[in-house]
This record gives C-alpha cells, sequence and structure tokens, in this order.
C-alpha cells in the first residue's frame, strides 16, 4: 500500500512553511518514524537539509503526541494540553489522539528545518510549486 502525505516544512530563519506533497518511496521511508527525529530532507525534495519530524494529523484531523507510542489512535483522559484546552480550572475531558509514529493513517506531518542545505529552499522546491 502507498503512503501519501503533505509534508508542512517550516523555515525557522525567516518563519515561512512551505506545503509539500510527499509521495512513492519517499514517504513509505518515513513509515514509522517518530516525533523528534531528525530526517534527511531528500524525502521532501530537499537535498542537503535535515529536519525535524515535530508532529502531524490522521484524516480526522487527530493530533499526534510526543509522549504516546506506537501508531495507534486512543481516546486519553486530558486536563490540559496538545488536543485539548481546558475552559475552567480542573476541567478533564476524553479525546482523541494518536502516537508519535507515522503511519498509513496519518495525512499531514509537520517538519521544521535544523540544517539547511547548499541551495535556498525556493530552489529546490521550485519545479513542485509550479503544479500546485
Amino acid at each position: 500500500m502507498a503512503i501519501e502525505f503533505k509534508a508542512v516544512v517550516n523555515d525557522v530563519k525567516t518563519g515561512k512553511s512551505y506545503n509539500v506533497a510527499v509521495s512513492g518511496h519517499h514517504a513509505n521511508s518515513l513509515d514509522g518514524k517518530n516525533i523528534g527525529e531528525i530526517v534527511d530532507g531528500i524525502f521532501v525534495g530537499l537535498p542537503g537539509y535535515k529536519l525535524k519530524i515535530t508532529g502531524g494529523s490522521d484524516k480526522n484531523g487527530t493530533p499526534m503526541r510526543k509522549d504516546l507510542p506506537g501508531k495507534k489512535r486512543v481516546a486519553l483522559l486530558l486536563a490540559d494540553g496538545l488536543g485539548f484546552h481546558e475552559v475552567y480550572k480542573g476541567e478533564r475531558k476524553r479525546v482523541a489522539a494518536r502516537g508519535s509514529a507515522i503511519s498509513s493513517e496519518i495525512v499531514q506531518v509537520n517538519m521544521a528545518i535544523t540544517e539547511y542545505g547548499p541551495k535556498s529552499i525556493e530552489e529546490c522546491l521550485n519545479g513542485e510549486e509550479k503544479t500546485e
């Protein structure tokens, strides 16, 4: 089964984010990677760059949590934090959250640049941005 998702790459120097479609063997090679791991930028069309996986979400918009191991989607009782923000002090709610590993159900993966490559981001992604 072919995995396909969008990668939102954040340029920490300028504050800009770039939306890149990832499919084929590049997407399959990211399967099983966890939040916080550093991956090669070649997977999203940025050769020479190093990217840190910072999060993501599935087709329902359920966010990935770094503190939840695995690929499963589970219902957690949360007091405050990622996936739920309390309205009044002490409020708790059971909400769905997804594990920290990238799987075939993930639709969007968020990444931040940790090491820059020789070419600028616009030069590397120029061919892909014209097709959108």
